[in-house]
């Protein structure tokens, strides 16, 4: 398994964090979130991993050149345009073999995730992606049908919905986690990443032609560490 980690991002949430150091570089127990990230993607078989730069890229690059793990790092570099995450995935694909699942994981999200589980799961379903999902309280959810094919998005707070094929009556609302395992093949599909997007619209649009299923994780499992108060709840959160 090969493994993407979004790590550009301006950080805007933990700002003034953020103000004078990358995301990827805030510190929950003593370690920084990327190293935490790869620690644990490494711990559970990841064996080569691409991590995109743009906010203090310089930062985050000298910090991978001087920590050591026995798996290659690459570097995506986005410090010309911020990509989003779709945009990122697109830039970032030569550097990916076509041979192994990718696994897109956000530097600020903090899991419990088995990886085999995941694969296993994804492998079997013969998806083009499988979603981490939460059955959580969140604005915007994805929308699943009774086969565990992705079908929709919502946004609560301002009606907006957006349908693979057709408005759907019986579908299951579930927030993203912002972890995903995708096979190498999606990268052809994805447009250009001459502007920056988001993956989300992406999948959506794939929906149309190809399974994109879930992966469902306890809400326990998880934590988004990118605002302040959940920054926070991090520093007594168990790790490994």
């Amino acid at each position: 398994m090969q493994a993407f980690i979004l790590a550009a991002g301006l950080g805007t949430r933990l700002q003034p964090l953020t103000n004078h150091l990358p995301k990827a570089l805030v510190q929950v127990q003593g370690q920084p979130l990327l190293k935490i990230a790869i620690d644990n993607l490494v711990r559970q078989g990841v064996t080569h991993i691409v991590v995109n730069v743009h906010h203090f890229a310089d930062m985050v690059c000298n910090y991978l050149q001087n920590q050591h793990w026995d798996i290659p790092i690459s570097i995506s570099d986005e410090r010309g345009q911020l990509l989003d995450t779709g945009g990122g995935l697109k830039k970032a694909s030569p550097l990916f073999s076509k041979d192994d699942p990718i696994l897109i994981y956000n530097v600020d999200i903090l899991s419990h995730l088995d990886l085999s589980k995941l694969l296993r799961k994804h492998t079997d379903s013969m998806a083009l992606a499988t979603l981490v999902v939460s059955q959580r309280a969140t604005s915007r959810y994805l929308l699943f049908d009774t086969h565990e094919q992705l079908i929709g998005w919502e946004n609560k707070q301002t009606g907006e919905a957006k349908w693979v094929h057709s408005v759907a009556e019986n579908y299951l609302e579930l927030a993203f986690d912002g972890i995903a395992l995708i096979d190498p093949q999606l990268l052809e599909l994805l447009p250009p990443s001459d502007t920056p997007y988001s993956i989300i619209p992406s999948y959506l649009e794939i929906a149309k032609n190809h399974s994109i299923n879930y992966f469902e994780l306890n809400p326990k499992d998880w934590l988004d560490v990118g605002k302040p108060q959940t920054l926070s709840q991090a520093q007594q959160w168990k790790l490994f």
